[in-house]
């Protein structure tokens, strides 16, 4: 039999597997305040720290940055970088990638790397290469005077250069993606960043998609449709939710009205079923802060507190997160390392299609930050723009089309038997929200199965 040590051992590195799967979840951070004033590491820290604390959550602890360069500098490391160390917060790093700065953007990468090094390393995630450029370059982007792009061809360019620039450095295992609207992810004109990037980042805002149906009640089935949608063009790679949230103030869109009441509807309909199973960074933490744009997306107003505007518990939602938990969750029994599990039930919903036309465009752009080509641009939160239409844009033409669609189920994997210490439990799909089809989430399915596999047959000898 094993000592108490080494059983000890053995479960403190089955959980270390278990937690090597968790998703990542927080937040999006510009590098300036509202009134264009520059964040630096105390504000940065003080926002870390509070999205830690929030009220009814638990794991917010990443940030996802727009760029590397600190306000108002040329190629200065953000300030957000350090405060993330100090408060032991992961990273997605940003490059912006339109504007001509990129070469500034990678030497603030090169000199991060170079200043932290290992403790940068074992916080980053990942780094994006780019935010909406493909939209922005787009002709519906230059239609709506959205901003500088980058053309595909280009991007791809830059990606193989931050590839290069963290070859062999304490960031060499971070995986390199890129972010954009689900319809600049499927123009087939961009194929060649799918082919470049590690994961492909996702930017969602059904509340913006007012031609169409979009009040609240329709953002849930809008949204997964969206992502879908870039799933299907993504093949084996992930698709990190990157942006998504609703306004709790500000103008209307269609039939999309901004509220508190309707910001909790969307956390707990999109937000829930997400966090804690695919990579999340919300929008946003705080953008009023000190003045409130229009619209304000920020789940904290102006005075920077862990207390939210709105409940941020998922134990009330509606069922889609709580059967997911409870049907994801699979369970294993045996002797000398025989482990089964029991089947996972799990179904999901997709909406129907909005005809041959698709989904109207989520025609939504980042604002620029600070430092590049040396003009101060926006600090990451959103000028109103014109709405999209209800049009699909394969190749960056418009085919209109209208109609519905009817949504289809699915069911959750059933269990399989593994043999000593290579079982696997069920893998049940993770559930209504329709978002995961089939795949198990963290401390469930397989890797739970497969993990009490190896303690069972350890345990044993």
């Amino acid at each position: 039999m094993l000592s108490k040590m080494q059983l000890a051992q053995l479960a403190a590195f089955a959980m270390s597997l278990a937690t090597a799967e968790a998703a990542y979840q927080g937040f999006n951070y510009g590098n300036k305040n509202s009134d264009e004033s520059s964040k630096f590491q105390a504000d940065f820290e003080a926002e870390f720290k509070v999205a830690k604390n929030l009220v009814g959550t638990s794991g917010f602890t990443s940030a996802r940055l727009y760029t590397m360069i600190q306000a108002y500098s040329t190629s200065d490391v953000i300030e957000a970088i350090p405060a993330a160390i100090a408060q032991d917060t992961s990273l997605l790093l940003g490059l912006w990638a339109s504007g001509g700065g990129m070469d500034n953007e990678l030497t603030a990468l090169k000199s991060a790397i170079s200043t932290y090094g290992e403790e940068l390393g074992k916080l980053v995630v990942g780094i994006s290469v780019g935010s909406e450029d493909l939209y922005r370059n787009s002709v519906e982007g230059v239609e709506a005077d959205a901003g500088v792009g980058v053309n595909p061809d280009e991007l791809v360019t830059y990606i193989k250069e931050v590839r290069e620039a963290i070859a062999g450095t304490a960031l060499s295992g971070a995986p390199i993606g890129h972010v954009d609207t689900w319809d600049s992810w499927t123009n087939s004109s961009n194929s060649g960043v799918v082919d470049a990037v590690d994961w492909l980042g996702f930017d969602g805002y059904p509340f913006f998609q007012s031609s169409m149906s979009n009040s609240i009640d329709d953002a849930k089935a809008l949204f997964q449709e969206s992502v879908e949608k870039t799933k299907s063009v993504a093949g084996d790679k992930e698709v990190w939710i990157t942006e998504t949230g609703w306004p709790v103030s500000g103008d209307s869109e269609g039939e999309a009205i901004a509220s508190i009441a309707n910001a909790k509807i969307y956390w707990d309909e999109v937000g829930c079923p997400l966090f804690g199973n695919t990579n999340t960074w919300w929008y946003i933490l705080q953008d009023a802060a000190p003045t409130t744009p229009n619209p304000s997306f920020g789940i904290v107003g102006s005075n920077l507190t862990t207390t939210p505007l709105f409940d941020l518990s998922c134990n009330t939602t509606s069922s889609s997160s709580s059967a997911a938990a409870s049907s994801a969750t699979g369970s294993s029994t045996g002797s000398a390392g025989s482990v089964s599990g029991n089947k996972g039930t799990g179904s999901l919903t997709s909406a129907g299609s909005a005809g041959a036309g698709g989904a109207a465009k989520p025609t939504f752009t980042v604002g620029r930050p600070g430092g590049v080509n040396g003009t101060a641009y926006g600090n990451g939160t959103y000028p109103a723009r014109p709405s999209g239409s209800a049009s699909a844009r394969p190749s960056g033409g418009v085919i209109s089309g209208s109609g519905s669609g009817s949504g289809s189920s699915g069911s959750g994997s059933s269990a399989t038997s593994g043999q000593s210490a290579s079982g696997s439990s069920a893998a049940a799909a993770a559930a209504s929200s329709g978002l995961y089809t089939g795949s198990a989430s963290s401390l469930s399915g397989s890797t739970f199965g497969a993990v009490v596999a190896v303690f069972l047959a350890l345990a044993a000898l």
